[in-house]
């Protein structure tokens, strides 16, 4: 049996970090995903996928990510019940992560852009470019406009 999940997103609020009796870090967000199905009028739909992710890691996220940051994430489906305050019995499907990748990069003013691999990023340099000749590394990144109206939350 297969149980994997790969899905790019935006977190749709601040992750919450919450820590277990015996001290084990766990962090708890929601990544909005765009569908490829339109919605009755055309119009683009997205879904807003509950994830979890543990241990250094959820630390990690908490610190480095809030709402409206763009992340990659893998992991496995998971499915729990637990009973409501109101007695009803409620199933939920989330994504226990196993990896959180950070997709942007906060620069000097504050702003974020999306990270953009070089081919230092891979560990080699083209056999024509000596290393004390490559640009600078601000240089590799390149910025993207967003508007709140782009983004689904």
């Amino acid at each position: 049996m297969i149980n994997r999940v790969v899905l790019v997103g935006r977190m749709t609020r601040d992750p919450e970090l919450r820590k277990t009796g015996n001290g084990t870090s766990v962090a708890s967000f929601t990544i909005a995903v765009d569908n490829r199905s339109k919605g009755s009028n055309g119009e683009k739909t997205t879904s807003f996928i509950p994830c979890t992710i543990w241990n250094q890691q959820a630390e990690n996220v908490s610190r480095f990510t809030h709402k409206g940051s763009l992340v990659g994430i893998e992991g496995r489906l998971n499915q729990r019940t637990y009973d409501s305050k109101d007695g009803r019995r409620v199933s939920v499907i989330e994504v226990i992560c196993d990896s959180v990748q950070f997709l942007e990069r906060k620069d000097d003013s504050g702003s974020s852009s999306v990270v953009e691999p070089t081919a230092d990023d891979y560990g080699y340099l083209p056999d024509n470019s000596p290393e004390d000749e490559r640009e600078p590394e601000s240089k590799n990144v390149s910025s993207i406009d967003v508007t709140d109206d782009d983004l689904p939350f």
